[in-house]
């Protein structure tokens, strides 16, 4: 199973070994670390910085910004191959620019397993194949976002008070 949390850890080494703490059980190659963190859509970033991969993330990630630090967690989440991905509310700490960079590496991590999102923020869960609703720890409503919008339930309530806010 991987992880990214709304706010990741980082450790206050090389990018490279933030990323390459995401399995632990072996050796990590650098080709495998540079994959990890082109599908985390962090790579480019990372290889512009004057010591690429051997910049240090400060402590708790200090020289990083929000989103950086989401594609480096979702990197290391990448790299260990998980058959699960859990989400929780990993973008929700980013302004709107990080976030839609961070949701198409969250996109592309995605692929090939099973992804589990935990998110308030609806434009995070939008393309999910099921969207199950909760109010008060229970399932209230599931299904895609379209079936959900057509039932005018409480999915409905919640992405009508969202786009309302942010108009």
């Amino acid at each position: 199973m991987g992880i990214v949390s709304q706010e990741p850890v980082l450790f206050d080494c090389s990018l490279a070994e933030n990323i390459a703490y995401g399995d632990n059980s072996r050796t990590i190659t650098m080709k495998e670390i540079q994959a990890a963190a082109e599908a985390a859509n962090i790579h480019s970033f990372i290889d512009g910085l004057p010591q690429k991969y051997n910049t240090q993330a400060g402590d708790k990630g200090t020289q990083l910004s929000g989103g950086q630090k989401q594609r480096i967690a979702i990197a290391r989440a990448i790299l260990r191959n998980p058959k699960v991905l859990l989400l929780d509310e990993a973008t929700s700490a980013l302004d709107t620019e990080s976030e839609k960079v961070v949701q198409e590496a969250l996109d592309q991590a995605s692929q090939g397993r099973t992804c589990i999102v935990v998110a308030h923020r609806l434009s995070t869960i939008q393309n999910a194949d099921r969207i199950v609703v909760f109010q008060d720890g229970v399932v209230v409503e599931q299904g895609t976002h379209q079936q959900l919008l057509a039932q005018k339930g409480f999915y409905h309530t919640l992405v009508t008070k969202q786009m309302g806010h942010n108009k």
